[in-house]
């Protein structure tokens, strides 16, 4: 499973399926992460939480 920013989901996709991963389960949060203060990334981790067990649970 894989974490990414929302505005590469097609690069992300396409990455994907050209290294044989297409049906790994993926989560994609809010655009950008780099100049997130450290709370912002916390609420950003919490907030894909349940998304991230669920992909690796695949439930």
């Amino acid at each position: 499973m894989f974490v990414a920013s929302d505005v590469f989901v097609k690069a992300a996709e396409s990455q994907a399926k050209a290294l044989g991963f297409s049906a790994v389960q993926r989560v994609f949060v809010p655009h950008p992460i780099q100049d997130r203060t450290d709370d912002e990334m916390r609420s950003l981790a919490d907030s894909a939480y349940d998304s991230i067990v669920a992909a690796i649970t695949k439930q």
